[in-house]
């Protein structure tokens, strides 16, 4: 098999191929042009949607081309593959913005040069076409009995499935025939959900064209406990900052179950596989701590890693920089003459309620480290912090649970 193929295979990248010999063949021949596809239907990307970008870069490195295809124009309809339901409409205005910021996501992710990696944006071809002469030229080279055979579409089939995103296939479709004639692109990668709209494009091109093209999918990734790999309390794993931010991204990948460590290690950095090995012999704690690292910086950028590593040592190990701490300011005034703890919990965000935060301080999950420096469980809910028990920084610093800290800082 040819080597990059089997750097993705060994990494976790690999699920099914329309023809693995024959891609393998050519890529021993030639560099190949490939691509992958994301709808900005949301103001940022999310680590799920990063899962082929990472491919993509291990691809280029091997001396392949990559082209990351903004879905400007089907994020209008929105992809069925993988959903229960239909998704929300949202005005173009709005998907034009989102289409910014997934460039600019991608851009520090990738890099484009033009050369190796390149920005498209379906927009370009999809946004003005004429729908009698799509139809007539494309739709024609669809079966509706081949498309209803796709998983994606039989389980939409059951809860209800529109002829708008019925006919995503077919501009998906025609996004894989025209790279192909602007970019000489020949393959198409993404998650396994994808599998029946990168063959139907294979199909396409064939039909079209008569030359072979290739598709090529991931396993959709999970957690160790069966639950989708990126998601949190609070939802997503969002690459924006201000949506997630950079400390409680790296804590999701600080506190992975230990069966996920060296899964995501392979799949969310680009480690050497005999590093990562050598890694897992030894303490796994460690282990985390590195993966949490790596992926952060890979993310975020290595300045922003190692903030959050200083943050979370703060937090968890008595050392560290706390500034690097999630941190809320609140007013000195509102400390006068005293504020409850549940209050204090509450306007800090700790807790979404002023009910759920009394819950908190009676099931014995509200901890609080104040001017002594030393960290105190709080067991009733009359309690009150005054201005004097911030530490001579002016802050102090509150727990809820085991993994949830927030530093608090005085403004005067």
């Amino acid at each position: 098999m040819n080597k990059a193929l089997e750097t993705l295979k060994e990494r976790g990248f690999f699920q099914q191929c329309t023809d693995i010999d024959g891609l393998s063949d050519l890529m021993d021949k030639e560099s190949v042009t490939f691509y992958v596809g994301t709808d900005p239907t949301g103001p940022s990307l999310h680590i799920g949607h990063m899962v082929p970008f990472f491919a993509l870069r291990h691809l280029r490195e091997a001396g392949h081309c990559g082209i990351a295809l903004i879905g400007g124009g089907t994020a209008r309809i929105g992809d069925p593959s993988g959903k229960t339901e239909m998704r929300k409409i949202i005005s173009y205005e709005e998907i034009d913005e989102n289409v910014k910021r997934f460039e600019n996501q991608l851009n520090k992710f990738i890099g484009f040069d033009g050369k190796t990696a390149l920005l498209d944006n379906n927009k370009y071809w999809l946004a003005d076409m004429n729908y009698i002469d799509f139809m007539r030229d494309i739709g024609s080279c669809f079966s509706v009995n081949r498309m209803l055979t796709f998983e994606s579409y039989k389980k939409r089939m059951e809860t209800g499935l529109s002829f708008l995103e019925f006919s995503y296939q077919l501009l998906q479709s025609y996004d894989f025939l025209k790279l192909h004639e602007r970019h000489n692109c020949c393959l198409q990668i993404g998650g396994d959900d994808q599998w029946g709209n990168i063959v139907a494009g294979a199909d396409l091109i064939r039909r079209k064209t008569g030359k072979q093209v290739y598709g090529l999918t991931f396993p959709l990734i999970t957690r160790s406990d069966g639950k989708k790999m990126g998601k949190t309390e609070k939802g997503a794993l969002f690459l924006d900052p201000t949506m997630t931010p950079v400390f409680d991204f790296f804590q999701y990948w600080r506190n992975v179950a230990d069966a996920d460590v060296r899964k995501f290690f392979l799949l969310f950095t680009f480690l050497p596989v005999a590093e990562i090995d050598e890694i897992m012999t030894g303490d796994i704690n460690k282990a985390k701590e590195r993966l949490a690292w790596e992926v952060t910086a890979v993310i975020h950028g290595k300045e922003e890693a190692d903030k959050a590593l200083a943050g979370a040592k703060a937090a968890f190990g008595g050392s560290g920089d706390t500034s690097s701490m999630p941190t809320k300011e609140i007013v000195s005034g509102e400390f006068q003459g005293g504020l409850g703890v549940v209050d204090l919990f509450f306007m800090s965000g700790l807790s979404a309620t002023k009910s759920e935060a009394r819950r908190l301080v009676q099931q014995g999950g509200a901890y609080i480290t104040d001017n002594d420096g030393k960290e105190r469980q709080i067991t009733d809910i009359a309690e009150i912090v005054e201005e004097k028990d911030f530490n001579d920084k002016g802050e102090l610093i509150l727990r809820a649970g085991k993994k949830k800290y927030l530093r608090i800082v005085l403004q005067k």
